[in-house]
């Protein structure tokens, strides 16, 4: 059952979502899910639709909090995409809009991800590789652990990182 989630909007439209969790303990998703938050996604971009700024506040289990801010303009389109169609006052829309950021996030930076997808602004990401972001656990700082997913890639018949492409 999705938890629920407060938010609350500041002056300048940011909004900020209160979560009474760690984002490792957020629910994994359909895959279906965040396919269709992907294609929102870039729907939003290619209309260059703007999103309020957005910050999340986590509880850790140590009773501290782990602070996440939206301020890149893409993320945000993204996030408020997710929004109108998902909602995120919930744990579940949440977690769809914070996987489909931290698959970006990793995909961007890692090194060996070039060789399963390509993120220009036309880019197409494998439903295998979305689905294994759906089923993935987030981290704690609300990314994926680079390691554990490159190693799944590994052994994933239809995203090997030996092949030199995605298969589709």
């Amino acid at each position: 059952m999705p938890r629920p989630v407060e938010v609350g909007a500041a002056e300048d439209g940011t909004l900020t979502y209160l979560i009474d969790f760690a984002p490792s303990e957020l629910p994994a998703v359909r895959a279906g899910d965040i396919v269709r938050a992907w294609d929102l996604a870039r729907e939003a971009a290619h209309r260059a639709a703007s999103g309020a700024g957005r910050a999340f506040r986590f509880r850790r289990a140590d009773g501290g909090w782990t602070d996440l801010a939206l301020r890149d303009r893409d993320a945000m389109c993204w996030a408020g995409a997710v929004d109108r169609t998902l909602g995120m006052e919930t744990s579940y829309g949440l977690a769809v809009c914070l996987r489909l950021l931290a698959l970006i996030d990793l995909l961007a930076r890692a090194s060996w991800a070039h060789v399963v997808v390509d993120l220009s602004r036309e880019a197409e990401l494998h439903p295998a590789l979305l689905r294994l972001a759906a089923e993935s656990r987030l981290t704690d700082e609300a990314g994926f652990d680079e390691h554990g997913f490159k190693q799944t890639l590994r052994i994933h018949p239809a995203l090997s990182l030996q092949s030199g492409a995605p298969r589709q």
